[in-house]
């Protein structure tokens, strides 16, 4: 697995916004650019200066399952001091100076990127942050053939979004300690020209819609280690082209034993 860090430059003035700023007010356009530091070995092959437009098919992390040699996830983090940067996790080692050979004006810096090979315990404790969708289906009922119709999603409600991940982390192979858990909710913006959130009335397509996101930070305990690896590569709940199911971690300092 790879872990990677890009700087984005959002400049010091928020009323002069740099082009890095206006970049991340488009998810669907963040999502693009990342795509491309995945091409295909055809792809590089054909067009090994990036100079004709950029088409799905030709990058094989587009819309694949995340697995452990395939997909990736990120999540967009603001930083003390007005700074932002985007976290990229992936299966292959990504291809920045291909993304971003037309576009490094979006960048701050040379992004930074180190490799990782997910190895847990159980009863592992680890600091954690997660931003999610976390949302619920209503109106889910079965069709006259007998298959079952999702309904849609809506946001959980604010006083039981501690219980909707923690619903979630038993069957992902933590616990998480309630008492150290802090929870931030708010919304994305998605403007994605090829797709529209399905529940919205006829009058708003094409105007993009907005995605329900908290971002939870705590310290969870491993329950089961094999689930947790596959957890961490797969990420959590739904909206992960648009930065969120990302589940970062990192060693929890343990209290010492009582006397």
């Amino acid at each position: 697995m790879y872990l990677s860090c890009l700087l984005i430059d959002v400049g010091d003035d928020p009323d002069r916004p740099r082009p890095g700023r206006l970049w991340l007010r488009n998810l669907y356009r963040v999502h693009q650019r990342l795509c491309m530091a995945f091409p295909s070995a055809a792809t590089i092959s054909e067009d090994a200066d990036f100079l004709r437009p950029f088409k799905r098919q030709g990058f094989g992390e587009v819309h694949v399952p995340r697995a452990t040699d395939a997909g990736f996830l990120f999540r967009i983090d603001p930083q003390p001091g007005g700074r932002v940067v985007i976290l990229v996790q992936s299966a292959a080692s990504a291809n920045w100076d291909y993304a971003f050979h037309n576009a490094s004006y979006l960048l701050a810096a040379p992004p930074q990127v180190k490799s990782f090979v997910p190895c847990f315990a159980k009863e592992q404790r680890l600091r954690f942050c997660l931003v999610a969708n976390a949302t619920r289906r209503i109106d889910t009922k079965s069709g006259p053939d007998g298959r079952r119709r999702h309904g849609k999603r809506v946001p959980v409600k604010a006083d039981q979004l501690g219980e909707w991940l923690a619903g979630r982390a038993e069957a992902a192979g933590f616990s998480i300690d309630k008492d150290l858990l802090t929870v931030q909710p708010g919304y994305i913006y998605v403007n994605d020209p090829e797709r529209q959130e399905p529940e919205a009335p006829s009058s708003q397509k094409g105007r993009g819609y907005r995605l329900f996101s908290v971002r939870y930070d705590g310290v969870l305990t491993i329950t089961d280690s094999a689930r947790f690896q596959g957890t961490l590569v797969r990420g959590i709940g739904p909206g992960k082209a648009f930065g969120l199911g990302l589940l970062s971690v990192a060693p929890a300092a343990v209290p010492a034993s009582a006397p």
